[in-house]
């Protein structure tokens, strides 16, 4: 099923659909150029108002809630951007997290698009859970939500150690993408959110 987003219902002629409206969790934090272009891509990966919701929540916890196509990694690993672009993901996308980091938000959205669709992941992204895998462990996207990421014992688990909710020394996807979930509704709260529209067609 194909999706048509609009920030707004048109006033004006004889609409031929029935927009629904949904709220965009950090919707009211971004212009609209940018929620213009969020639909965009959306549209292209053939993804739906639910994914679009999990895109922006990804965003928010990726950028620290900013939205900042410069902001960087402040553990020094050289990410940039809105989805925190590695410098090679960037140099793979014929790139660099520089030119990245002077683009405009709006710019930026397209090589998130190209990130998703480069390797085809937008086609196995079912959920918030499997879009933050996409981004930070890919091969993890379509695993169940128990699947165990890191063990204790291994660099990777002391490294994301706070991740392990019931300290069980197993950290599983669900307790990795736990802190994305938390920003995802923080981003429906008064003033955080905002109603758009889209139709099915």
């Amino acid at each position: 099923m194909a999706f048509t987003f609009l920030r707004y219902v048109p006033q004006e002629g004889t609409a031929t659909y029935t927009p629904q409206p949904f709220m965009l969790p950090w919707g009211a934090k971004v212009d609209d150029a940018f929620i213009d272009k969020l639909f965009e891509i959306c549209e292209r990966m053939g993804w739906g108002p639910d994914l679009a919701d999990d895109l922006m929540g990804c965003i928010a916890f990726e950028s620290g809630r900013t939205f900042s196509p410069s902001i960087r990694n402040a553990a020094g690993s050289g990410a940039t951007g809105l989805i925190q672009f590695m410098p090679a993901t960037a140099r793979d996308l014929g790139t660099n997290t520089g030119t990245l980091a002077i683009m405009t938000a709006v710019e930026q959205l397209e090589y998130v698009y190209a990130y998703f669709t480069k390797y085809r992941w937008h086609e196995r992204v079912r959920c918030l859970e499997d879009m933050y895998m996409a981004i930070l462990m890919p091969k993890y996207i379509s695993s169940p939500l128990g699947t165990v990421l890191f063990n204790d014992g291994t660099r990777a688990y002391t490294q994301n150690r706070g991740l392990d909710a019931d300290q069980d020394g197993r950290i599983t996807k669900a307790e990795a993408a736990a802190k994305v979930r938390a920003v995802y509704l923080e981003g429906f709260k008064a003033g955080n959110s905002r109603e758009v529209f889209y139709s099915a067609i």
